[in-house]
């Protein structure tokens, strides 16, 4: 009989969900390889977890860590506690886990430990701004990975500055964009979306806003100047606001609702993956602070506005439709009058963006462990 290999697959966030949906998908056709889903459950709210499983077909998880809400010292260590068990319940070849979030570092931390190897899926990806608690996150988890895969060219460079053996490093293309193609015909149509939220009928140009970063939200002063942006733009071009509950509690700590009064700001509760996609594919601008987002526009031809700073996702900037525009009112108000008349940034998919990432991660990883 043939030996498995147990893969531990580990996931914590809705950006965790896209990417390890396809990641997924490939591992459990390939006839030498066992995952197994572990849910941290850093995510725990419905809309942000369940119905991501549900629509993307993602099997119920092996394993759910509940690790619950808290500071980051306290999510990452209740979840290197909990997945220590696991660990030791289940003897894996290996456990992968992608992205850069609180779930990806535990993970990792408690496997190396163990001496078990760890795969990381999109490595390298660097802001270089070290106030981020993901940049943190990316680079200690790439440190510790004995398998790092990339989504583009220059986080293998930043791997190299970091002294990382380039034969442990593979590029092989975006799993989120992936999954994004092997939905997009399942995506629930804008218009149907639109009419829940009481969109002036026979009007199809609109702006979609996502806005949740710790940086922009908590901060009183940032997070009103940003809406306060917003709600300017809406005036041209009304915008659809899903409130992730982060910004939602922040603006009633602030009582910043008034400022969606008389404004074209159509908000409401967080949406389905299947939802954002298709208001996304039909979206005349995206403005976020989102990573993945960045990387959906660009697969998909939309013009982005990312509310930030600074990227780890330069690619977004240099070949995709982002555009990084900052947290200055000013600023913003005067891309988008530059969007008016130009009708945004065109740019072209990056090179293995093709929807066979998962494929190529799959493929590395059993060569590696035969």
């Amino acid at each position: 009989m043939m030996k498995k290999f147990n893969i531990i697959c580990v996931a914590g966030t809705r950006p965790n969900f896209t990417k390890i949906s396809s990641i997924l998908r490939a591992l459990t056709s390939n006839s030498k390889i066992n995952p197994l889903l572990i849910h941290t459950g850093q995510h725990h709210d419905f809309s942000m977890s369940q119905s991501f499983f549900d629509e993307l077909g993602i099997s119920s998880p092996h394993v759910y860590l509940d690790a619950g809400s808290g500071s980051h010292a306290v999510i990452t260590a209740d979840i290197m506690k909990k997945f220590e068990v696991v660990l030791h319940n289940n003897n894996p070849s290996a456990v992968l886990v992608v992205g850069d979030v609180n779930s990806t570092l535990a993970c990792a931390l408690v496997a190396a430990k163990e001496q078990v190897p760890v795969i990381h899926v999109e490595a390298g990806l660097r802001s270089y701004d070290r106030k981020m608690p993901e940049e943190i996150n990316r680079v200690l988890t790439d440190q510790i990975s004995d398998l790092l895969f990339t989504t583009e060219k220059s986080a293998i460079q930043n791997l190299q500055r970091e002294n990382i053996d380039l034969k442990r490093i593979h590029f092989v293309g975006n799993v989120m964009i992936d999954t994004l193609k092997y939905n997009l015909e399942r995506a629930v149509p804008a218009d149907e979306t639109l009419k829940t939220l009481n969109f002036p009928s026979g009007s199809d140009a609109y702006g979609l806003l996502t806005l949740h970063r710790a940086s922009n939200v908590d901060d009183p002063k940032i997070l009103k100047d940003l809406l306060g942006a917003i709600v300017e733009i809406s005036k041209t071009l009304p915008v659809i606001f899903p409130l992730h509950p982060r910004t939602k509690e922040r603006v009633k700590q602030f009582s910043f609702e008034y400022l969606f009064n008389n404004s074209k700001i159509f908000v409401t509760e967080p949406l389905s993956y299947l939802k954002m996609l298709g208001l996304m594919a039909k979206a005349k601008l995206v403005l976020t602070d989102s990573g993945g987002i960045q990387e959906e526009t660009t697969a998909l031809g939309i013009p982005c506005f990312t509310l930030r700073e600074n990227t780890e996702r330069p690619i977004t900037i240099t070949e995709g439709t982002n555009t990084l525009v900052g947290i200055s009112q000013e600023v913003i108000l005067s891309e988008f009058s530059k969007f008016i008349e130009t009708g945004g940034k065109v740019g072209r998919i990056p090179e293995l963006w093709d929807g066979n990432a998962a494929e190529r991660v799959c493929q590395h990883i059993v060569n590696w462990l035969i």
